[in-house]
């Protein structure tokens, strides 16, 4: 897919919705190729808040591993006074910045078009290899604490009750991941993917949630036994092609953000992993399944160690700042942000804050 390709078809569609302003951000080098395995989407989010708004954020692909994913740039258009892009100083999360000045009497417009690669990960525990470590850098950021997911008190103790006699960093791993899976369930009156405050999960023992839950608790665990870990916060823009409709998404992903994991073992790298994953599916998958049926245990096993490429990863920001904005911080960047009358939007309500995201792969 060339640049001026992306360039025809994002104006081609912002013209529907006939915004005056245009704005490029990244140029557009990588031409994937599916017989490596690669595939491309384009994701569109258009955004028409309510009068009063004065800022949105929309999160940016930012993160790039040559090995499955890349960001082929972003295109924006419409009718804010400013629109720019900016980056979080610790985690690197990129965000499109759009502000409108105060008395604005126009209806908030925005559309942001996206384009990325990715590939299959699947880590083969049999072959083992010595990779480089982590840079200092990296280790201290994916092994400390956050606001809401502590590493030390009731999450120390119950990560080193999990992984006692657990010699090697990838048992420990394992351990966490299987109890996790274990003791956990999928609650889905949680709003939205859940907060991941997983000091008031264990405290209280309800262990209940969505993926920002589920995963942020297998992060904790696993960095209160001094693995580094991270979550990915994301959005699915895709069916899966292994026939789990649970996991797959298509057309409009408006309500289909999902955050991922990944824990650092030293013979392996960064180990894709997703316990709240296999709590979605025998929650969704069909009606009476139990972590015993066969569905199950096939997704369990595979989501220790790989991740289907259907799946847009933003960031893996936590606590993020939202820039230019004297509001508090977020847990994370996952969703679209908005402020109006100098108070933060509802990004749950649709009728507080509009916005739609559609996904489409892109085919050679």
């Amino acid at each position: 897919m060339t640049r001026r390709d992306f360039l025809q078809t994002a104006s081609l569609s912002a013209a529907v919705v006939a915004l005056p302003r245009f704005a490029v951000a990244d140029e557009l080098s990588f031409n994937p190729s599916p017989s490596d395995g690669w595939r491309s989407f384009e994701v569109t989010t258009r955004v028409t808040p309510v009068a009063g708004t004065t800022r949105v954020w929309l999160p940016l692909p930012s993160l790039q591993d040559e090995t499955w994913v890349k960001p082929m740039g972003n295109l924006w258009r419409g009718n804010a006074a400013d629109m720019r892009s900016a980056i979080d100083p610790i985690y690197g999360a990129q965000m499109l910045i759009a502000s409108w000045d105060v008395g604005n009497r126009q209806a908030p417009e925005l559309e942001l078009v996206s384009r990325f690669s990715v590939r299959d990960r699947a880590v083969d525990f049999r072959r083992p290899a010595r990779v480089p470590p982590l840079d200092p850098a990296t280790l201290a950021l994916c092994t400390r604490a956050t606001r809401l997911i502590p590493i030390d008190g009731i999450v120390r103790k119950t990560a080193r009750d999990i992984t006692r006699g657990k010699a090697y960093d990838l048992d420990r791993a394992r351990a966490i991941y299987e109890w996790v899976v274990e003791n956990t369930e999928r609650n889905p009156k949680t709003r939205g993917c859940g907060l991941g405050d997983i000091r008031v999960m264990l405290e209280t023992g309800d262990l209940t949630g969505k993926c920002a839950d589920l995963n942020a608790l297998y992060v904790g665990l696993a960095c209160a036994v001094g693995l580094p870990a991270r979550d990915l916060y994301g959005i699915r823009v895709g069916a899966s092609r292994f026939g789990y409709v649970s996991l797959g998404k298509s057309g409009d992903i408006s309500k289909a953000q999902h955050c991922r994991a990944e824990v650092w073992l030293r013979d392996y790298g960064w180990v894709p992993v997703d316990p709240a994953d296999v709590r979605k599916v025998v929650l969704e998958e069909r009606p009476g399944l139990t972590l015993k049926d066969q569905i199950v245990v096939v997704v369990r096993k595979r989501l220790f160690g790989a991740w289907e490429s259907n799946w847009l990863p933003y960031n893996t920001a936590h606590d993020v700042a939202l820039l230019g904005s004297s509001g508090p911080v977020i847990p994370y960047l996952m969703y679209p942000q908005g402020e109006a009358h100098g108070e933060r939007l509802d990004r749950l309500d649709p009728e507080a804050f509009v916005y739609t995201i559609t996904a489409k792969e892109i085919r050679a």
